[in-house]
């Protein structure tokens, strides 16, 4: 049984390997480990880490509800009907699929609480162990529990708190949204103290270290202090309708700079926004100034390789097993698509969730986030028979390299590479053809449903831009400008200003971009709603698309939305809940 567990240890975060499983992937880890089958030693306590890390893949991610919960319901993200459901279109309660989205952020963030605390409890206990060694795993159970409540604070508002002793009693009131965050916030100034540094000798790649604990609060000051900027706070969004016009006729609708004026955030209105401003600057410039280890932004051709999964860029990430069936992901299969066999050029099912053409008009001609991080070609299986094939986007620029003709039909050139392979490549203004993220199609295996690739839930990049966004709002717009930079820089973009905006020579300009750099940079990395709602413009953002978006998906929303409902299965068996968020059943 000791051997079984062991086996556990090969599912790291961010490590991308898990091999030699098949003695246990039947088996649910909670029943295999306990105190006394785990004992008191150094390989105890990282059993018990790892114990905690599983429930990410299994309790979440396992049956493809992660990332779909956090990432669908946001203005610039698109797919079918079919797979956005009720939930994509703002109905959270409204089929079977959408109540156990739900039921995977919850119980998944609940369960691996519960996981969190136990462990943190029987490391403690160990007495054959080194203090270094239990201070870095009980670090490690932190930052993973505080992880969890971010998650849940965000989407739910008011949560409970598990106590950490060991009591059977897990039904708990809701905590006021301040209490969470400083739950949150103890956890993981205690996490940046005890863990290693990613420089540390005894530091293990793909594990979350110090500098993970000491980004995160930045993240999560950086959530508060937004949240708490005053109502009436301008912020310019690029949106509006994605067609003018119907039917065959309908075209896409350029973009349209909309101002937004900042409504309140429920449960942070009491919040000093300008000191927690300070904290998030604080904690990022810390990490940037190698005071938590040593970080660095990838050049853009290899960030998205899988060689890259354990880079300094990626803080926190969440890996799978390649074909495991317990401790693996979709992510591949939602973004990418698996292919019919290994090296086929066609999909046999999956690459369904993708971008607006909206947000793909966003960037510049030449950054490297749509030249690189975009499909422009693929086939799915139904095309190989009449040899079709799809391009994107729908311009002049790619009709005439992938067909020869221009939009108005008109006869330009021969196609040219990569489109000039015989293949007869076609735009449908549909789910079909999105702008499709490269962030997951490098995986060992690309025909199997469940791959592995890494879901990055906190990258370097991400400190980076919420340094700037701090330093703005403290009213350092020069401090801003050069950290946008940094990040614009690494995927070609034109440095010092965004198109739509002009210069950046104020301290709204500033904000609006970094926003919107945010929507660019983090795509398909379910940050976007977040961003919508920590900043109070998230109906605003969603009411100017309405239900006119590139795959017919509703995204009209109203006040209900602004936090998810909670699962009936608390509510029915939680005595100190008795009534659901405003709006919700």
């Amino acid at each position: 049984m000791k051997k079984t567990i062991t086996y556990v240890l090969a599912l790291i975060m961010g490590a991308g390997v898990l091999a030699g499983c098949t003695s246990w992937i039947e088996e649910d880890p909670d029943s295999l480990i306990t105190p006394d089958m785990v004992g008191d030693s150094e390989d105890a306590a990282k059993q018990w880490v790892t114990g905690v890390y599983s429930k990410w893949v299994n309790d979440m991610f396992r049956w493809g509800y992660f990332p779909r919960v956090l990432e669908q319901d946001a203005d610039y993200i698109s797919g079918p009907d079919w797979l956005f459901g009720g939930f994509g279109a703002g109905n959270f309660q409204g089929t079977n699929d959408d109540l156990a989205l739900q039921d995977a952020l919850w119980n998944g963030c609940y369960n691996l609480i519960g996981r969190a605390n136990m462990a943190e409890r029987e490391i403690r206990a160990m007495g054959n162990i080194s203090e270094t060694v239990k201070d870095n795993a009980i670090g490690e159970v932190k930052f993973n529990k505080a992880f969890a409540y971010f998650l849940l604070v965000r989407a739910y508002g008011p949560v409970p708190v598990q106590p950490e002793g060991d009591t059977t009693d897990k039904n708990q009131p809701r905590q006021t949204v301040d209490s969470v965050y400083n739950y949150i916030i103890k956890n993981l100034e205690a996490a940046a103290t005890l863990m290693y540094k990613n420089t540390d000798q005894a530091y293990e790649a793909g594990h979350v270290n110090a500098g993970s604990a000491a980004g995160l609060l930045a993240k999560v000051y950086a959530t508060m202090a937004a949240a708490a900027m005053p109502a009436g706070t301008p912020i310019t969004v690029r949106t509006g309708p994605a067609y003018d016009g119907d039917g065959d006729d309908k075209a896409y609708a350029p973009l349209r700079s909309m101002t937004f004026a900042k409504t309140a955030v429920n449960g942070y209105e009491d919040m000093d926004s300008h000191a927690l401003y300070e904290k998030a600057a604080q904690w990022a410039f810390a990490v940037i100034n190698g005071d938590y280890g040593d970080y660095e932004l990838l050049p853009y051709s290899e960030l998205w390789k899988k060689t890259s999964a354990t880079a300094s860029e990626f803080m926190f990430s969440v890996a799978s097993a390649d074909g495991n069936d317990t401790y693996s992901t979709q992510v591949h299969t939602q973004y990418d698509g698996y292919r019919t066999a290994a090296g086929s050029d066609f999909i046999a099912s999956g690459g369904w969730t993708g971008c607006t053409r909206h947000w793909y008009d966003l960037f510049d001609h030449d950054d490297y986030r749509i030249t690189q991080g975009v499909k422009h070609r693929w086939r799915v299986y139904t095309q190989e028979e009449g040899n079709g094939g799809f391009y994107y986007p729908y311009t002049d620029e790619y009709s005439i390299a992938a067909t020869g003709y221009n939009l108005n039909g008109d006869w330009v050139s021969d196609p040219v590479a990569p489109y000039d392979d015989g293949v007869s490549y076609y735009y449908n203004k549909d789910s079909q053809c999105l702008a499709f993220t490269t962030k997951y199609s490098d995986v060992t295996n690309n025909a199997t449903e469940n791959a592995d690739a890494n879901w990055p839930f906190l990258r370097y990049a991400d400190v980076m831009l919420i340094y700037a966004e701090a330093e703005n709002e403290l009213g350092h717009i020069d401090t801003a400008l050069e950290y946008l930079n940094y990040v614009r820089d690494r995927s070609n973009a034109v440095e010092g200003s965004l198109t739509g905006n002009g210069a950046l020579d104020t301290q709204d300009k500033m904000r609006s971009a970094i926003i919107e750099e945010r929507a660019k940079e983090f795509a398909c990395e379910a940050d976007r709603r977040w961003d919508l709602i920590r900043w109070g413009i998230y109906l605003d953002a969603m009411n100017a698309i309405g239900a006119n978006e590139d795959s017919g998906v509703n995204k009209a929303r109203q006040e209900r939305n602004l936090l998810f409902p909670i699962p009936n299965s608390e509510l029915n068996t939680n005595k100190y809940i008795t009534e659901n968020n405003p709006g919700w059943s």
